[in-house]
Formats: structure tokens, C-alpha cells, sequence
């Protein structure tokens, strides 16, 4: 409540509210303007027919754009794509991580990045491309004019989009509030709620769904939301002791406090590093013309248990992966030493060093497990013999869930930090009177 409150004494912190309230408009916006040349009611009504494929991944994550046909049809994973390669790359050649601990060398792994970007959106596109011009594998007339002309065509406005949607992720981490593209995947992702809901109404009109069913959907609902929102929130303080300080003629006693360690380190960035890497051999495997490999891919896909458990196993890999790049327990030693802090019972140096590793490597095998039950556990309650209608996919909720409570903590910090800025500057506006001899 005390943050509500605060907001309309913040004219600076509503202008960031509102500049990233703009550009998630604008962003869909977007999302309904098709490409030049393609038949969108078409793709529309093609797309719905079809049943369970990998563009429905594809349309998740981009917010209904690709049903659509939009120019933002790539969304921004092709941007996740090539960092995820990038990051992978740094870790395995040496000179690459040297350099990106330099400011202007992070800034240049960040261009070839972006360069990596275009070869993904060039890739993805063609195949995009191939898909619409053979009428999403149904023969239907989708696109006007076919040929080398519009292929060149819709490669530029898909890539351009997918930069102009990178462009717009920037403009809210810079000048707005939260993560830019975690924001835009989260509102995608909230695009389709409306939907999913919308079916589940209709299988109650129709008596396909009882009461009982409805119930018990909204009970584990509410079970999983807490439970997502309990361990985002959740840390692991580990206990710290400040030494004795003498400044002047006054003793100032040591103080206790605590190194707070999340027990979900990694937070939403796993599931959408798995949801990414998957996108790409399902793209590959579904345009390749050998229908071994078209089996295997349709196959794969509709086999809830070996998709899910292939997911799982992604989503673990990247929670130690993630959590391996972000958390340096040297880093955190070397830091307590030179405050001259140390956690009780634990020698400053290497000791604090292993101390942090271990409670961080029992942490991540926490967290990357929670990851994985969440992210799996609706499309197995989704399943036979369960069969309840879990429209929601756990990924999609976690990232939700997780960029709701990221951007909030941003606003709080924010608060903090603004009252913090008033209450020095009123100090320091009153020690110029009180100190005026004249």
C-alpha cells in the first residue's frame, strides 16, 4: 500500500511507468501489421485449423504475431538465440573472457551478438519464408506473389522487425522501468491468456468440463502460483559479522547482517534459454524433405513425455549454466574481505570462498529443480490420465509470474532510493543555514 501511495509524489517514476506503458503498446501494435505480400486472414484460419505444431511455440513467444503473419513474427528469441551461442562461447574461449571483463570488450561481444542475430533471423526467416509460400504445409494460396522477390522481401522486414523489437526491449531497460525484453516476452505470453481462457469457458458451455474439473483446475492453479511467488521471493541469508571501527575519538561496534542468496538464482532465464534452443531444431526438422525426419520431429512433439522430459533437461542445464555466468563467490569473498566482514565460523579468503560455492551449488540443484517441476508439471496434469485444461503452459507462468515480480522489486528500489535522495538533500539544503556565520 505504502508503494501505491508513493507513486503520485514520484513524477519521475510515473513518467518511466507510463514511457514503458508506450512502448508495450506500441510493441502491440505491431504485432497486427502483417507482412507485405501475405494473405494474414489465411495464415489466420490455416494456423487454427492445424493442430498441435511447433508454431505454436513460435506464436507464444511472439504474442500472436505469427498467426498473424506480422513483421514481428521472430519476436525476439532469434536476439535470446544468439546470446545464448555468444555466452556459450565466451565460456569456452579464453581471449573472448578476458575481454568481456572490459567495458568496451563486453560492448564488442555484444556487437557480435547482434551480428550473430542477423545470420539467425536470415536462417529462421528463409525457413518462415518456405512455410508460408507451401501455405503452412496445406497447399493454401497465402502469399500473392511468390518468388525471389518476396523471399528478399520478408527476410528484411522479418529481421528488421525482430531489431526493431530488440530496439524497443532497450528503450524500457534504459528509460523505463524493468527488463525491456523480458517485459515484451511476458506481455506476449499474456496476449494469449484471453484465449486460453476463452476455450476454457467454452468446453463448460458445451459440457465438456464439469464443476468439479473447474475446481480442482483453480485449487492446483492457486497452488502453483504460490508456490512460484514463495520461492521468487524466497532467500538464503547467510551470516555476516562487521568488525569493531574506531573513527576519531568514538568506537563504533561491529554489526551482524547477512549475505541474502536467492533460492532460485537463475529466476525466469532458463525456461526462455530452453524454450529458445528448442525453437531451432523444431524449425530445422519440420522444413527438412525426408520424412524420417519429419516423423521424428511431429513425433517428438507430440509425445508430452519425451518433449517435456527433453525440456526439463534443457531448463536444468541453463539454471547451472545461468547461475555459473551471474554468481562469482570469488567475487562475493574478495568483496566481504575488503570490508573486513567475515561469516562467523569461516576463515576470510578461500574458506568463504568454498563456504559460498557450496551453499550456491545446493541453492542452483534447488532451483533448477523447482524450475523444472513448475515448467513440466501443467502439460503432465494436461495429460492422460489427468486430462485436466491446463491452457497455461508452467513456463509461461513462471515468466510471467517472475517478470511481475522483478519489475515490481525495480519499482520498490526505486522508492527507496528517490526517499533516500530527499532525505540527503534536505540535509544537505539545511547545513549551509546552520553553519552561516553571517
Amino acid at each position: 500500500m505504502s508503494t501505491l501511495d508513493s507513486l503520485p509524489k514520484l513524477p519521475e517514476l510515473n513518467k518511466k511507468i507510463l514511457y514503458t506503458l508506450l512502448i508495450l503498446i506500441i510493441y502491440r501494435l505491431g504485432v497486427f501489421i502483417p507482412i507485405p505480400g501475405v494473405d494474414a486472414q489465411e495464415v489466420l484460419r490455416v494456423f487454427t485449423s492445424q493442430g498441435k505444431s511447433f508454431f505454436d511455440i513460435i506464436n507464444l513467444f511472439s504474442g500472436g504475431a505469427f498467426e498473424r503473419a506480422s513483421i514481428f513474427a521472430l519476436g525476439v528469441m532469434p536476439y535470446i538465440t544468439s546470446s545464448i551461442v555468444m555466452s556459450l562461447v565466451v565460456k569456452t574461449v579464453p581471449s573472448l573472457e578476458e575481454m568481456q571483463k572490459d567495458p568496451l570488450g563486453k560492448k564488442k561481444v555484444s556487437q557480435y551478438s547482434r551480428y550473430l542475430t542477423i545470420v539467425i533471423c536470415f536462417f529462421q526467416g528463409s525457413l518462415l519464408v518456405s512455410a508460408l509460400q507451401s501455405g503452412l504445409g496445406t497447399g493454401a494460396e497465402i502469399v500473392y506473389n511468390p518468388g525471389l522477390t518476396f523471399f528478399v522481401i520478408t527476410i528484411a522486414t522479418l529481421t528488421a522487425g525482430t531489431f526493431f523489437v530488440m530496439w524497443l526491449g532497450e528503450q524500457i531497460t534504459n528509460n523505463g522501468i524493468g527488463n525491456g525484453l523480458s517485459l515484451i516476452i511476458a506481455v506476449s505470453i499474456i496476449a494469449s491468456i484471453p484465449s486460453a481462457t476463452g476455450n476454457l469457458f467454452n468446453f463448460v458451455r458445451i459440457g465438456e468440463l464439469n464443476i468439479i474439473t473447474i475446481v480442482l483446475f483453480l485449487l492446483i492453479m492457486l497452488i502453483i502460483l504460490y508456490s512460484i511467488v514463495f520461492v521468487e521471493r524466497s532467500y538464503r541469508k547467510i551470516p555476516v559479522q562487521y568488525p569493531q571501527r574506531t573513527k576519531g575519538r568514538k568506537v563504533f561496534a561491529g554489526q551482524a547482517s547477512h549475505l541474502p542468496l536467492k533460492i532460485n538464482p537463475a529466476g525466469v532465464i532458463p525456461p526462455i534459454f530452453a524454450s529458445s534452443i528448442l525453437l531451432l531444431p523444431l524449425t530445422i526438422f519440420n522444413y527438412v524433405d525426408v520424412p524420417s525426419v519429419n516423423q521424428f520431429a511431429q513425433t517428438f512433439l507430440n509425445n508430452g513425455f519425451l518433449y517435456n522430459g527433453v525440456f526439463a533437461i534443457l531448463v536444468i542445464f541453463f539454471t547451472f549454466f545461468y547461475t555459473g555466468i551471474v554468481i562469482n563467490p570469488e567475487e562475493m569473498s574478495e568483496n566481504l574481505k575488503k570490508n573486513g566482514a567475515n561469516i562467523p565460523g569461516i576463515r576470510p579468503g578461500k574458506s568463504t570462498t568454498e563456504y559460498i560455492k557450496s551453499v550456491m551449488s545446493k541453492l542452483t540443484v534447488i532451483g533448477a529443480l523447482y524450475l523444472a517441476i513448475v515448467c513440466v508439471i501443467p502439460a503432465i496434469l494436461n495429460a492422460k490420465p489427468f486430462s485436466l485444461p491446463f491452457y497455461y503452459g508452467g513456463a509461461s507462468l513462471l515468466i510471467v509470474i517472475g517478470v511481475t515480480l522483478d519489475t515490481i522489486q525495480q519499482i520498490e528500489s526505486f522508492l527507496i532510493s528517490s526517499n533516500y535522495d530527499q532525505l540527503t538533500g534536505k540535509r544537505a539544503a539545511r547545513e549551509p543555514r546552520r553553519f552561516n556565520v553571517r
